[in-house]
């Protein structure tokens, strides 16, 4: 169980990586009618790929512990 849990908080974390970073490039590129947050924060933007990025390493420490 704990390791399903590991893989899921991993797989979250590499999802919400590709929204907010591809929200934070395409709105800093120009193309803010297809960003898919339309580019709102990119304050916002940052914190939540710097936090995905903690998530994911934190996870993937986590399960290589168990295994």
């Amino acid at each position: 169980m704990q390791k399903a849990l590991c893989i899921a908080a991993m797989a979250i974390a590499v999802i919400v990586f590709a929204l907010f970073l591809a929200d934070l490039l395409l709105g800093m590129s120009g193309s803010i009618e297809i960003a898919p947050f339309k580019y709102a924060n990119s304050t916002i933007d940052i914190v939540f790929v710097v936090c995905s990025l903690m998530l994911a390493v934190l996870s993937w420490f986590t399960f290589r512990e168990q295994v």
